[in-house]
């Protein structure tokens, strides 16, 4: 036993040195704790769990919590029978435990002959080169896959049925955990033990099943056990999972100690944010499970906050329960936390909660419903007929989460008493649905003003009053228990059997009801009524069929209820009218009318209207969402509009003009009381590459309104996502890395080779599911072939077969994700390395067409860009782009770079029309040439391959690369003259630089030329003169061209622009190698560029000097492209020889 602690020591020791402490993806520290442990072995008949007990199991709990990163603890049990003279220890203060400072290591050969002592397996069973001494699971029972399935958790079971390959189980996923502390009785045996834990095994899932949640592990302890239960895995995401796990932990809480005698107390803690979610351990012995800051919170504040059922803020906000469901509690310490945040406990129903929410009826002035005209007028006209015709009829409005359902029943309540009715309005939520007789109490009380009385006596009182006449005397004691009442039940109830008093209770609250809601009542609000309870609703029916009342309603997809509503709706031979209308998105225009309206704006920038408008697919709430969260990380920028103000002349106030010139005006109705401020960008902001919840990471491990505003929308987007299959949610992962338009050949090439052949069938199903959308098919090429043919390869003796031309066709395709919102949810499931593989991958095969159309010349957008800078872009190659690629995947990145130009300028209602973006692009005002000139693929290619290969680069934390495609995108972008986006692209690369530290090793001096020069030409669009005379100047001086700032000056450099060198430039440029050569082609091209601008610069220029600058630049211009020629010319020879 001594050498064997040794042994385990050492190792421990080892593993600490090399894996003690470092940082997960989600700010996890992995620490190694070492203890004795028992196995003991818990079943049912469709699960099994393997838990550690035994007498050494306290030793270990008390050296676990002595235990901190980087440290080995040795239990006293431990201690006293191990070498000790070979250990340096020091004794835990007030302990037995002692922590292992430094020990003397154990000879090789004297540590192999303890393991084979240790180890009794055969050889045979042992797997070498693989690390472990102990055989894996290696059955040869034909029935024993069935046995194992029971030890692995139901969201790994879905994956690995689905064929998902092992390597992409792991995600990082927003999820809901629960940890559960049962305290049992003391001097239970090790066979009660076992009971124990089995019943409440059973009872915890028989409560979480229903609520899509799982047990993941099962933890013993000196007096009991501990549970950790997951909400969200994988396939199990449903809205308002917060809900869900704390209706769950409060049951749990009530029912464990209720039916297991021996449990003395149960402590639950729930917490609510991103964790990691997948496979851990050795590659033989994976286990799934999650891990991750949210999951230590659980731990601590179950421990912290004994006997009670606690929830953490973000489970809090998420909730979205009324605030009387919930009580603050103490602030405490927490062991590895520094920031826990607000803790609460969960309390669940209560008085104040008894008669339900009331659905507000009084309109907000500030945020008025927007976009629902048609609505309103369906509105007015039933009212009308049913004030007319007094026929009963059911407004009934169907929309999904988020769409607006409650503002709309608000306005309309506020409607209908301004019409003169009386309006009662009640909202349901969730829990109600679970609760018998919880509508129907709530909408009985409210209608007779219960809800406003504060004591049982003054509730009698007001039922006496209101329903005198109504039911017997005797009959009152029957409203005792909806109502909190207590009137004496009378002899006539007491004598009556169970079934007869069930029906006289039934049949007084119908009375009820048909007094409460029948006659001259009026208007009846009930916002959720798709979580009217059952035994609600069997008393409501029938009373909705008998009485002359109108309802208003509204009600989400998905639910029984809702679909009772429609097929009433569809039936004309019901008694009473129903009228249904699915509630549709908000059109452009009303989201940005809102936008302003929230802002307190006259107009709101055109990028901003976009991202709004495209991410939240014209759901209010989304709406509302993205814009918190943009603006609680300072994304927005305000700016007060003064007519005739002059702007600085630099580079700031230049982004900052073109991006107010391209503001949409909010309608004149919204824009009445501003004060004529604007809303744009700030210009260190990008939408284009913002992946919204990767904005908010920075925040969210907080607890503050920005984690709980992303992770409840990313709850509800992740819901419909996990409605798909593994292997589906696998293909979306895949292409959400790509961007919301990807072609199939991309898609293929980043795909793990065994799931490629599944590709196009998992497409269709995700284009059936209007998940995605196929875009027309790229032309094929005239090679492709009807059936199996023989690649050129097979005349040197190379075989292959050659794509058929429906393979072709399938290859060369192009998608688009259908909800944006989806797409980047689906994109942030990815641990960090994975997705940064994948970027790379992305970008290798974008590469391959990162240059210009055929029509074009099909080089560099800036010429000879890769060339020059070969030394800081790793990688990069001088091959001529031509010889790169495929004319199929071409022609697919052309497809969808013209969807994505579409997305971008595309005719939301004429607000983003593509003629107003390009009177929003400020067109030169110079003669440039104009957009239309450019009838080339070039503005398709920089949209799908240098735009994105720029933002997979900045996903990689590559800066130059990303740097090199940014002045790639702002030359293509001038090069097609749509000047707006130059400038976001210069600007963005202007962020970029600005956030390196040392910029030379990263960005080359090229480079640096490159992008002031481009900023020039852009200026010199834009009318901004001397900002681009200054640009130009600075980008010549990088290139060590100076440019003379006076009249002596230029006279001097005119006169050495004279002297004869064209032969030895020749001799130059025969001499230096080719990659040299090039380089110094690719700054002689860049110089010309500059001096042609200058020279327009100063012959517009009507100032004295200005034609002497001219002429002087014309001169330099003239020497530069000689030299140039010379330079090509030696090119030209090198290549044809």
């Amino acid at each position: 036993m001594a050498k064997t602690i040794r042994l385990v020591l050492q190792c421990s020791r080892q593993i600490q040195k090399k894996h003690g402490s470092h940082e997960t993806n989600v700010r996890q520290n992995i620490q190694l704790k070492i203890g004795p442990m028992d196995l003991l072995i818990v079943r049912q008949r469709t699960w099994q769990y393997f838990l550690i007990s035994g007498p050494a199991l306290d030793e270990v709990c008390e050296a676990q919590e002595l235990a901190t990163a980087g440290e080995v603890i040795l239990s006293a049990a431990a201690w006293e029978q191990c070498e000790q003279q070979s250990l340096r220890t020091r004794r835990c203060e007030g302990k037995r435990a002692r922590k292992v400072t430094d020990m003397d290591w154990m000879p090789w050969s004297e540590s192999q002959d303890v393991l084979r002592r240790l180890v009794q397996y055969p050889m045979e069973h042992r797997l070498e080169g693989e690390g472990a001494m102990r055989p894996p699971l290696m059955p040869h029972d034909p029935d024993a896959e069935e046995e194992i399935r029971k030890y692995i958790p139901e969201a790994a079971l879905r994956k690995l049925d689905d064929r998902v390959p092992l390597d992409f189980f792991s995600e990082l996923r927003p999820v809901t955990s629960l940890f559960v502390q049962l305290r049992l009785a003391a001097g239970s045996s090790k066979e009660d033990f076992c009971v124990i834990l089995r019943n409440a095994s059973r009872m915890m899932l028989e409560i979480l099943r229903p609520h899509n949640g799982e047990i993941n592990k099962v933890l013993l302890f000196d007096k009991g056990c501990t549970f950790l239960c997951v909400f969200g895995l994988t396939g199990e995401k449903l809205p308002y999972e917060s809900v869900h796990a704390l209706q769950c932990a409060s049951q749990i809480s009530y029912a464990c100690p209720m039916m297991l005698r021996e449990i003395q107390a149960v402590s639950v803690a729930v917490t609510s944010g991103t964790v990691f979610c997948g496979v851990l351990g050795h590659p033989l012995r994976h286990e799934y499970t999650v891990i991750g800051q949210k999951v230590n919170l659980a731990a601590r504040m179950m421990v912290n906050y004994p006997g009670l059922v606690s929830c953490d803020a973000v489970t809090y906000a998420a909730s979205r329960l009324p605030p009387h469901y919930f009580k603050k509690l103490e602030d405490k310490e927490m062991k590895g936390l520094e920031h826990p945040g607000t803790v609460y406990e969960y309390l669940g129903i209560t008085k104040e909660d008894v008669f339900g929410m009331a659905l507000t009826t009084e309109r907000s002035e500030e945020l008025p419903l927007l976009g629902r005209e048609k609505e309103i007028d369906l509105f007015r006209s039933c009212l009308e007929a049913y004030k007319e015709l007094g026929q009963r009829h059911i407004l009934a409005f169907e929309g999904r989460l988020g769409s607006g359902r409650s503002h709309l029943l608000t306005e309309l309540a506020h409607l209908g008493q301004e019409a003169g009715y009386r309006v009662v309005a009640m909202k349901l939520v969730e829990v109600n649905m679970r609760q018998s007789f919880s509508a129907l109490r709530t909408l009985m009380a409210r209608a007779l003003g219960l809800h406003d009385c504060e004591s049982s006596s003054a509730r009698q009182s007001m039922l006496q009053e209101k329903l005198q006449g109504t039911i017997e005397e005797s009959s009152y004691c029957h409203l005792n228990d909806i109502f909190l009442v207590e009137f004496p039940v009378s002899d006539k109830v007491r004598k009556m059997h169970e079934t007869e008093r069930k029906n006289e209770l039934h049949a007084t609250w119908t009375k009820v009801l048909e007094k409460t809601i029948g006659g001259e009542f009026g208007i009846v609000v009930i916002g959720n009524a798709h979580f009217i309870d059952l035994a609600s609703w069997s008393i409501m029916s029938p009373v909705l069929r008998n009485i002359s009342l109108f309802m208003v309603i509204s009600l989400a997809p998905g639910y029984a209820r809702t679909e009772n509503f429609r097929k009433a709706a569809a039936d004309n031979t019901t008694p009473q009218k129903i009228t249904y209308l699915r509630l549709a998105e908000l059109k452009p225009s009303a989201v940005v009318q809102k936008v302003c309206k929230n802002l307190g704006v006259v107009s709101i920038s055109r990028d901003l209207a976009r991202f709004l408008i495209q991410r939240s697919s014209g759901n209010p709430y989304y709406c509302e969402e993205l814009l918190r969260c943009l603006r609680s990380n300072d994304m927005l920028l305000f700016r007060t509009r003064r007519q005739g103000e002059k702007a600085e002349d630099n580079w700031e106030s230049l982004i900052t003009s073109a991006v107010e010139a391209s503001s949409l005006p909010a309608p004149s109705s919204s824009s009445a009381g501003t004060d004529g401020r604007v809303c744009i960008i700030r210009p260190d902001v990008n939408l284009e590459n913002t992946v919204l919840p990767a904005t908010l990471k920075a925040s969210a491990w907080g607890t503050g309104k920005r984690e709980t505003c992303c992770f409840f929308l990313t709850e509800v987007v992740l819901a419909q996502l996990d409605r798909t299959k593994p292997l589906k949610q696998m293909i979306l992962k895949f292409a959400a890395v790509i961007g919301p338009v990807f072609t199939t050949q991309m898609l293929s090439h980043i795909l793990p080779a065994d799931v490629r052949h599944k590709m196009n069938c998992l497409l269709d199903m995700l284009v059936s599911d209007n998940i995605l959308k196929w875009l027309k098919d790229t032309e094929l090429p005239e090679d492709a072939q009807e059936g199996p043919a023989i690649c050129p390869q097979a005349e040197h003796g190379m075989e292959s077969p050659c794509l058929s031309r429906k393979a072709v066709q399938q290859q060369c395709s192009v998608l688009a994700f259908r909800v944006p919102l989806l797409r980047e949810v689906a994109y942030e499931l990815w641990p960090a390395r994975q997705r940064g593989t994948l970027h790379r991958k992305c970008a290798a095969f974008l590469e391959q067409h990162a240059h210009k159309c055929q029509s074009c010349g099909q080089g560099d957008f800036v010429a000879f860009h890769r060339c020059a800078v070969t030394s800081t872009q790793d990688g990069g190659s001088c091959r001529s782009p031509a010889e790169q690629g495929d004319s199929c995947s071409w022609e697919a990145l052309v497809l969808a770079g013209e969807q994505l130009k579409r997305n971008r300028i595309r005719d939301t209602e004429g607000m983003l029309a593509a003629e107003s973006e390009q009177a929003a692009e400020l067109p030169s005002k110079t003669d440039g040439k104009s957009s239309s000139a450019c009838s080339c693929e070039c503005e398709a290619i920089v949209e799908s391959v240098l735009v994105p290969l720029a933002r997979h680069y900045k996903a990689m934390g590559d800066t130059a690369r990303a740097f090199y495609y940014l002045l790639e995108c702002a030359a293509a972008y001038l090069h097609v003259s749509n000047i707006y986006m130059a400038l976001m692209k210069l600007n963005e690369a202007e962020v970029l630089r600005n956030s390196v530290a040392e910029r030379a090793k990263v960005i080359a001096r090229f480079e640096e030329a490159t992008f002031f020069s481009l900023k020039g030409e852009a200026c010199w669009r834009m009318g901004r003169v001397k900002l681009a005379k200054k640009m130009i100047r600075k980008a010549l001086s990088l290139l060590k061209r100076q440019f003379p700032r006076t009249i002596v000056g230029a006279f001097v450099k005119s006169q050495v622009e004279k002297l004869p060198c064209a032969a030895y430039v020749a001799r130059r440029a025969s001499s230096l190698p080719q990659e040299a050569r090039r380089k110094r082609l690719a700054r002689l091209l860049r110089q010309s560029c500059c001096l042609s601008l200058l020279e327009h610069l100063f012959s517009l220029e009507g100032t004295p000097s200005g034609p002497t600058f001219s002429r002087l630049a014309a001169r330099m211009k003239a020497n530069t492209d000689r030299a140039a020629d010379s330079y090509w010319a030696a090119d030209s020879r090198h290549r044809s020889a």
